[in-house]
């Protein structure tokens, strides 16, 4: 077993998504550090919007590996999966007595990066 391999990591972005990264968070949590198999199941039967954007983004780091690097399905991993603040829309919302109310939309920037890992199975039957 080689310890001094540079692992190859694919990333796929998402920008400027219409949804807070707060909420997109609580998803890419759950899947952060699983298989690509496992990540799948996980994001089909989840009910929040965001569920489908990070499935989407998920897919095209996969596309991505398995095009430029050569990864296969079967060993990928989420190595790593976080969200960024992208800009705000500012709106204005009137209220009582002629006074406004300042309405903040917050954007996305999602980021998916995956690796091709080994089973840890194959791992204890070669040691």
């Amino acid at each position: 077993m080689i310890m001094n391999e540079k692992k190859k990591i694919v990333s796929a972005t998402t920008k400027y998504i219409r949804i807070s990264p707060a909420k997109i968070d609580v998803i890419i949590s759950k899947i952060r550090g699983k298989s690509y198999k496992e990540s799948l199941k996980i994001l089909k039967f989840l009910p929040q919007k965001a569920g489908s954007i990070v499935w989407q983004t998920l897919y095209s780091a996969v596309s991505n590996g398995i095009k430029n690097c050569n990864f296969s399905k079967e060993n990928l991993i989420v190595e790593e999966a976080y969200v960024n603040q992208g800009p705000i829309l500012k709106r204005m919302r009137p209220r009582a007595q002629g006074r406004s109310f300042a309405i903040h939309k917050k954007m996305s920037h999602l980021t998916i990066c995956i690796s091709e890992g080994s089973n840890f199975l194959k791992l204890k039957d070669e040691i």
